[in-house]
């Protein structure tokens, strides 16, 4: 199919974009567009590292055609404003290697926004599509649940703070 004039809205903003509707979001947000938060993982939706919000839901931008998102609104990583959320990511020092990070707030965010106290299982259901090669799963879910005010940071010990002295 050859490229068409396609408008994307994205993070409440319209953008023009000449491409084949076939074309994986992933590819019009990262290299047409600028916006680089949303980083390639698998290339097969496996992996989450894509995810972006479609309508409020999130979806694999890898997977998912320009064609498929005419007339939606599409939230990236740059376009999240789950402010809470991001605190607690780093009071629990979620973040290691950091390239899955924007993946995982993208779903604990869609999390969030659909169910303010989830449970363990919610957790669990809502984050099994996305992979963290650094293996923070504990710390990720004790962000959401202090993000959704179930736990604070000091009722997660897997964590130091700074303050804290950390014995070997």
């Amino acid at each position: 199919m050859s490229d068409t004039d396609l408008t994307l809205k994205i993070n409440g903003k319209l953008f023009q974009v000449d491409a084949d509707p076939k074309m994986p979001v992933l590819w019009a947000v990262r290299d047409m567009l600028g916006l680089t938060g949303t980083k390639y993982g698998c290339g097969a939706g496996l992996c989450g590292a894509c995810t972006i919000h479609v309508d409020g839901k999130p979806a694999r931008a890898c997977l998912t055609s320009l064609s498929q998102v005419q007339g939606k609104e599409l939230t990236t990583i740059e376009g999240l404003e789950a402010d809470k959320l991001k605190q607690a990511w780093t009071e629990h020092k979620v973040p290691q290697c950091g390239y899955c990070q924007s993946g995982q707030l993208m779903s604990a965010a869609a999390l969030l926004s659909q169910n303010r106290k989830p449970s363990d299982s919610d957790i669990d259901e809502a984050m099994a599509g996305n992979i963290c090669r650094c293996g923070t799963y504990t710390r990720i879910k004790s962000a959401i649940k202090s993000a959704s005010g179930q736990q604070t940071f000091a009722q997660h010990s897997d964590v130091k703070s700074d303050e804290q002295e950390v014995t070997a």
